[in-house]
C-alpha cells in the first residue's frame, strides 16, 4: 500500500527551522501499530495520520503520533497539517477549516501566512515546589521566578509550567533525567508528561519544553499544546488579554516563532496560537 505524505516545518519563518511534521493522507486504512510504526521510522517530534477527509466541507479527521506514543492533541502537528489541507489539499485554499482529534474538533483558521487554532478550555492542575525542581535540575532558588505559581495545566495534552528569573537560567538549564522522569511520573496527572520551563519579559516569551521518551531527555523544538497551556496559565495569573511571541528551540539549532493571542471573559478561556509553516518535501511512502 502506497501513501502520499508531505513534509513541513512548522511555527518557522523559514525552511530547516521550526519543528518538523510529517503528514500522512489516505491513512483510513492503517491500524494504530502501523501508524506508531511509521511515527518511529520517521521520527519527527510527532507525525499525523489524515483517517478521513470531508473536502465539500472543508474538514479532516486526524491522529497524532510521536515516535513513543498517540495523543490526544498537539499543536504543532494541527498547525503543519492544517497548512497542508489549506494549501495543497482542499479546493480554493479555504481561510477556515475543521480538524477532528481525539478530544474533539479544533476550529482552524488562515490569516495571510498564518495558521491560528483555537484551543480547548483548560484544566489547572496541582501546585508544586521550587524545591522539587532543585533536586533534578541544575537550578537554584533565585533562578525562580516569585510572581506565578509552577502547575500542571492541560487543554489536551498537560504540562508543567515552570517560570524562571532569567533567560541564563534558561539557556543553562540541566536536568537530571533519571531523577526528572521519577519526579514526572510520581506527580504528573497524565502518561503524557512534559516539562514547560520559560522566561517572560515584556511581550516575548522564550520557553524549552522537555520530556522523556525511549528512555531518553527529549527537548521540543516547537510545543504549540504546551504553547496553548502556557498561554491560559498566562491569563490566568499574568494578564486577562494579551499578545505576544513565544520563542522556543533555540538552543537546539530549530528557533521558532509561536504566536499568543489570547482573552479571559468570566472564567471562559478564548486561546488562540498561531504559526508559519514552510513546505519541505512530499512523496509516496511503502506502508
Amino acid at each position: 500500500m502506497s501513501l502520499p505524505f508531505y513534509i513541513v516545518d512548522v511555527f518557522a519563518d523559514k525552511k530547516y527551522a521550526g519543528n518538523q511534521l510529517a503528514v500522512f493522507l489516505e491513512a483510513e486504512n492503517l491500524s494504530s501499530e502501523e501508524m506508531q510504526q511509521m511515527a518511529r521510522e520517521i521520527n519527527f517530534a510527532e507525525s499525523t495520520f489524515i483517517t478521513k477527509l470531508d473536502r465539500e466541507n472543508n474538514k479532516a479527521e486526524i491522529r497524532i503520533f510521536t515516535p513513543a506514543h498517540e495523543m490526544q492533541f498537539a499543536g504543532h502537528p494541527i498547525i503543519g497539517t492544517s497548512w497542508v489541507l489549506i494549501n495543497k489539499i482542499f479546493d480554493n485554499s479555504p481561510e477556515s477549516i475543521t480538524l477532528n482529534v481525539p478530544i474533539g474538533p479544533i476550529q482552524i483558521q488562515q490569516s495571510e501566512d498564518l495558521i491560528w487554532l483555537k484551543a480547548a478550555q483548560p484544566k489547572f492542575w496541582d501546585i508544586f515546589s521550587k524545591e522539587d525542581f532543585t533536586l533534578f535540575s541544575n537550578l537554584k532558588k533565585e533562578d525562580f521566578e516569585n510572581q506565578f505559581p509552577i502547575q500542571e495545566v492541560t487543554t489536551g495534552s498537560a504540562f508543567v509550567m515552570v517560570g524562571l528569573s532569567s533567560k541564563r537560567a534558561l539557556e543553562n538549564l540541566v536536568l537530571d533525567k533519571d531523577k526528572a522522569d521519577q519526579w514526572m511520573k510520581n506527580h504528573c496527572k497524565t502518561d503524557h508528561r512534559g516539562l514547560y520551563f520559560y522566561y517572560l519579559e515584556g511581550s516575548k516569551l522564550f520557553s524549552r519544553m522537555l520530556c522523556i521518551e525511549h528512555n531518553q531527555l527529549v527537548e521540543d523544538a516547537a510545543t504549540g499544546s504546551a504553547s496553548t497551556c502556557l498561554e491560559a496559565f498566562l491569563l490566568k495569573y499574568h494578564k486577562p488579554e494579551f499578545e505576544l511571541t513565544n520563542y522556543q528551540g533555540d538552543y537546539i539549532g530549530r528557533p521558532s516563532q509561536i504566536f499568543f493571542k489570547g482573552k479571559l471573559t468570566e472564567n471562559q478561556f478564548d486561546i488562540n496560537i498561531g504559526g508559519k509553516a514552510q513546505f519541505v518535501a512530499k512523496g509516496e511512502w511503502e506502508a
